[in-house]
């Protein structure tokens, strides 16, 4: 509570204090009196107010989770210059400017971009991705521990806290992994729906004209 709002309590508390006081101690009760110490009463009760609405609650932050992984960057081989480009830099965006802690894109079944904590295991799209394509909106699970179908984001840290999976048309999936529980806001929503729908126009232009070849990812 802010300096000004406990003087206004305690100033307030002493008022009430001391017009029932006043009140019990008076020799006899006037109508004088009483009008007196109903508005005495009142703006004391005022002045509490006051100080319960100056003092705003602060949620604490929830913890930061140590993933489990290597930090790295990977990236699928025989990617054209332009599209490597952008998948660097907004990747990098993504994971400064948000609370995001790993990435993953995926495209027409071929995981093109890691970044930030890295799995050991493979990503495999289940039921939660399903839905995403189905309904063409982001899904945030925003405790994964909650979730029965957490399974199906091993491609993540094991130990992830907090998941967006945004669709990118039906071809692809952002995965977007956060340090915490209810870590993302709704602008890091928002900066995510509009880096994949920037994607879908790149990954739809570029792999046309240069489609990709199955082979090992490229780290960098």
């Amino acid at each position: 509570m802010p300096l000004p709002a406990r003087l206004c309590l305690v100033i307030g508390v002493l008022g009430l204090l001391l017009s029932v006081g006043n009140q019990l101690t008076a020799p006899e009760l006037s109508p004088a009196l009483e009008r007196a110490a109903v508005l005495s009463s009142l703006l004391s009760v005022g002045l509490m107010l006051v100080s319960i609405l100056w003092t705003r609650a602060a949620p604490l932050a929830p913890e930061r989770v140590a993933l489990d992984g290597e930090e790295g960057l990977e990236l699928a081989a025989d990617l054209p210059e332009p599209l490597r480009q952008e998948l660097g830099w907004g990747s990098q965006m993504l994971l400064t400017a948000t609370p995001a802690a790993s990435l993953l894109l995926l495209w027409r079944g071929q995981v093109l971009l890691r970044r930030g904590v890295l799995a050991d295991s493979r990503f495999q799209p289940g039921p939660i991705c399903t839905r995403a394509w189905t309904t063409q909106k982001a899904i945030n699970l925003v405790n994964l521990a909650l979730y029965p179908g957490r399974n199906e984001f091993e491609g993540l840290p094991t130990n992830t806290p907090a998941v967006i999976v945004q669709p990118i048309a039906q071809d692809g999936l952002l995965l977007v992994a956060g340090w915490s529980p209810r870590c993302f806001t709704r602008s890091d929503e928002s900066w995510i729906e509009g880096w994949s729908q920037k994607l879908r126009m790149q990954l739809e232009r570029e792999l046309v004209s240069s489609p990709l070849h199955p082979g090992p990812s490229e780290e960098a």
